[in-house]
């Protein structure tokens, strides 16, 4: 496995993995603010040379481990980061329908920004 950092841009609302470099993947999220304090993953993308590494799982894990820290929930919206939790539930704690259903009305409402 390639040797990656992962760095945190939410400015730009990106959880950046870097190898060699280079951005070799990213989730790409933002933060709901209502009716509670969320991060909210949209898309997970993996660059072609760097598939099948770990790099998408890696930055899920960091991803709910940022929220943990922050003391917030995830409301995974992304296909993959909805897969990775359903996998590993002792690290990603479900969200609340309350969040999940806030996020979806939030990209529905923003769609340019997707």
């Amino acid at each position: 496995m390639t040797h990656i950092v992962i760095r945190d841009d939410r400015t730009s609302g990106r959880l950046e993995a870097h190898a060699e470099g280079v951005v070799a993947g990213r989730i790409e999220y933002f933060v709901l603010e209502s009716p509670g304090r969320a991060l909210v993953p949209v898309h997970t993308i993996v660059e072609p040379e760097y598939e099948g590494q770990g790099i998408a799982g890696s930055l899920a894990r960091e991803l709910y481990a940022m929220a943990a820290r922050e003391s917030i929930e995830v409301a995974p919206l992304c296909p993959y980061v909805v897969q990775w939790a359903a996998r590993h539930p002792e690290e990603a704690p479900p969200a609340s329908p309350e969040l999940l259903s806030a996020a979806k009305e939030w990209v529905t409402a923003h769609p340019e920004r997707w």
